[in-house]
């Protein structure tokens, strides 16, 4: 075996050093994400939840690995978000925003983390209010936690990814919600948040992705947006995207000062990860970042926007696909729900969530992948867990 086709080897689930890094990575942002839920009140400022979550996990990743031969790179993976009521994702303002949090916001608070390259990525939503969520509130969150759970048991080796996009949307009608257009669930793989294999979160005929079978051993993050409104967001202000992602496959000669001084920065910074424009220096970051994003050299992650009065919530997760079943391992406890909408007359839905998640046999051939499909269908394990359990 060569030196490229051994390290391929240990760069997935196959190795326990790799599942640990996962699990660590995951770890870390679990912590970072119950730390920001606890600082969601009124008043505070949006920015400065921002800065907390992804200094939490610069801290955290910092303290690992130090007295290592060889340089692990870690930290954020993607800079923290919190995006309120019907802003949909990806709102990481800059120092000088003054946006604050009020009673009654539905907030969605995205985030990721990664050791060594490998990722762990999370968002939750969560109710700025005490007691229950109840009304249309309650009915968006159960529908993107409901379909999380049915994700969670359809993405396993042997299912394609068209049998996640049909269901979640099924979950969402359920409810009277809509799954939120142009998003996708990625695999993730070593330094790659945003893999070739992936999940649509609606088919329609603008936006077609490959038909692919999940296999054992992969990484996912499975996305999950729903809205009450028609789940088809805008673009509003070009001047609210802060978040980047260097295009490592593009080349250009920039021509302004500028943008060479900030690119030169990203390069050495942000060579792969996604980042925001607050971690650069500021002044210098607004003018030069324009022409890196008009010619390509950076992917901007622009905020999306329901209509005034939706509401928006958010669920994602990031999903090892192991030899013994699946295993998610970031999430957050949810709110108490009480919608008004109900799956109990959805008996696909139900079977759908009757599906085990870790299977009793082991090892992982081709033969036994095709039984294990068959009985889990057949004779769902007992003491599933319901749907609000993570």
């Amino acid at each position: 075996m060569s030196d490229d086709e051994r390290e391929e080897k240990e760069l997935d689930l196959t190795s326990p050093e790799v599942v640990t890094k996962y699990k660590g990575a995951a770890e870390i942002v679990n912590k970072a994400l119950q730390l920001v839920v606890s600082e969601c009140k009124p008043k505070a400022k949006i920015v400065d939840l921002c800065e907390k979550g992804d200094a939490f996990i610069k801290e955290q990743t910092g303290n690992m690995y130090k007295n290592v031969k060889k340089k692990i790179e870690r930290g954020v993976a993607f800079p923290t978000c919190i995006s309120v009521n019907n802003t949909v994702c990806h709102f990481s303002p800059l120092s000088s925003d003054e946006t604050i949090l009020e009673e009654g916001d539905m907030v969605k608070i995205d985030m990721g983390c990664h050791i060594d390259g490998f990722i762990a990525v999370v968002a939750h939503t969560h109710l700025v209010q005490g007691g229950p969520v109840t009304g249309r509130a309650a009915d968006v969150l159960a529908a993107a936690n409901t379909a999380a759970e049915v994700a969670l048991r359809l993405v396993r080796p042997g299912r394609k990814n068209s049998d996640v996009t049909e269901a979640i949307q099924k979950v969402a009608a359920a409810y009277d919600c809509k799954i939120v257009e142009g998003v996708l669930s990625h695999q993730m793989k070593q330094f790659v948040i945003d893999g070739n294999k992936v999940v649509l979160s609606v088919s329609n005929p603008d936006t077609r992705v490959d038909d692919a079978e999940f296999e054992e051993n992969e990484v996912y993050s499975i996305d999950i947006v729903t809205s009450t409104g028609e789940g088809k967001p805008k673009l509003l202000d070009e001047k609210q995207t802060t978040i980047y992602k260097r295009a490592v496959d593009k080349s250009y000669n920039l021509k302004m000062k500028a943008s060479r001084f900030i690119f030169s920065e990203i390069s050495q910074k942000f060579p792969i990860m996604p980042f925001t424009a607050r971690d650069l220096e500021e002044k210098r970051a607004r003018l030069g970042l324009v022409e890196c994003v008009n010619h390509d050299l950076l992917q901007p992650y622009p905020v999306l926007h329901e209509k005034p009065g939706d509401l928006v919530a958010h669920i994602k997760f990031t999903v090892l696909l192991m030899p013994n079943g699946s295993d998610r391992i970031t999430s957050h406890a949810l709110q108490e729900l009480t919608p008004a909408k109900t799956i109990e007359d959805e008996p696909e839905i139900k079977t759908w969530l009757a599906l085990p998640i870790k299977t009793k046999k082991k090892g992982g051939g081709k033969k036994k992948k095709g039984k294990k499909g068959e009985s889990s269908q057949a004779s769902p394990m007992e003491g599933e867990p319901n749907v609000t359990e993570s």
